[in-house]
């Protein structure tokens, strides 16, 4: 396995790796999630590139920037174990220089749910993997489920911007009790980690009640609240059934819904979501 710093190295060492390319874009402190996405990956070309970035832009002016949890060494032996063949770790300063001005904003897949509560992330998001596509020129870039909303926008990225990408969408990985698996788990302390099922179990029961016959879009979200009400530590910021490909909410009897939520417990912001559709559908 490779590593490098300096976009000119990416470069030298890109030229060396066979093709098709598999990108896989992480913020780092790697969990099974991440290393789901490295297999895939491995599994479906000739060659890896991982990426290792806490992108400052996707942070608004009261989240978590600083504190966001890094281990490289780790996450270094385990995409060796992996099988990468090269891990991109960029300074900031070289991605974002001085005087910074040029942005890529998806405009109106960005505006609802998480683009809602975090005005701006989905044009940090955007823009660092308009730059990383850049930079590595993969055939193939893959993305996890559970940021259901940021590989819509990415899916819209790359189709408006001609990029000759295929993006491949991989399950959500969860814990044995149904948590998301995500870096931010790690802020939980042991009452909240037990507080945090609540987002499966509401999705959960939305599911097994759309399966069950019920079809209206507001009553699997009425579903899904009460679910979370029954937890003292749970504060909902949204709970959506949305159109899987526009994001806009939906109304009256559904055929297929992304169902999703995000959900503060104590100080963590968690996001969670399932995909609903009727059987037959695609």
């Amino acid at each position: 396995m490779i590593r490098v710093t300096p976009l000119a190295d990416l470069r030298a060492a890109l030229a060396a790796q066979a093709r098709p390319l598999g990108l896989v874009p992480t913020m780092g402190y790697l969990h099974e999630g991440h290393l789901s996405l490295l297999q895939r990956a491995r599994a479906e070309c000739a060659s890896v590139c991982v990426s290792i970035f806490v992108n400052p832009t996707q942070f608004g002016p009261a989240e978590d920037l600083a504190a966001y949890p890094r281990d490289l060494d780790r996450d270094l032996r385990l995409l060796e174990q992996g099988g990468a063949d090269l891990v991109w770790t960029p300074a900031a300063e070289e991605l974002y220089p001085p005087g910074f001005q040029t942005w890529v904003s998806v405009e109106s897949l960005s505006t609802p749910l998480e683009g809602a509560r975090r005005p701006g992330h989905f044009r940090g998001v955007a823009t660092i993997v308009a730059k990383l596509f850049n930079a590595c020129e993969p055939q193939r870039a893959y993305f996890g489920q559970k940021d259901a909303q940021q590989a819509a926008v990415i899916r819209r990225l790359t189709t408006d911007l001609s990029y000759p990408i295929e993006i491949i969408v991989c399950p959500t990985v969860r814990e044995p009790d149904g948590l998301a698996m995500s870096s931010r788990n790690a802020y939980l302390n042991p009452d909240e980690r037990r507080a945090a099922t609540v987002l499966y179990r509401a999705l959960t029961a939305a599911r097994t009640a759309f399966e069950g016959g019920q079809k209206e879009a507001e009553a699997l979200r009425q579903t899904m609240r009460s679910v979370l009400e029954s937890e003292p530590l749970a504060r909902p910021d949204y709970v959506s059934a949305a159109d899987p490909d526009s994001l806009e909410e939906l109304h009256g009897p559904v055929e297929r819904a992304l169902l999703s939520m995000a959900v503060h417990i104590g100080k963590t912001a968690l996001i969670d979501n399932v995909i609903v559709e009727e059987s037959g559908g695609r």
